[in-house]
């Protein structure tokens, strides 16, 4: 089960299971810029440092093809998931 704009430490994630320890993020465009590709890292890093993956998706990967995009999401989280 995902929840929605999860709060953890200082950030909000989008999309997080809990029980794959994972984090999903719909990227805008702002997020190619320099300024952002740094805070992402910072921030992906603090998460990976508490156990949890962040996998991020471009938003216009999801708007071309959703179901693609979300069978990736639950074959990655069952892989995490069998981890534990």
């Amino acid at each position: 089960m995902f929840r929605l704009q999860h709060p953890i430490g200082p950030y909000v994630l989008d999309f997080y299971c809990a029980a794959a320890q994972l984090d999903i993020e719909v990227d805008g465009v702002h997020h190619t810029l320099d300024e952002h590709k740094i805070r992402d890292a910072h921030r992906d890093q603090w998460l990976a440092d508490k156990g949890i993956h962040t996998y991020r998706i471009p938003a216009v990967q999801i708007m071309g093809d959703a179901d693609e995009v979300a069978d990736g999401i639950y074959r990655l989280a069952l892989e995490r998931i069998s981890k534990f």
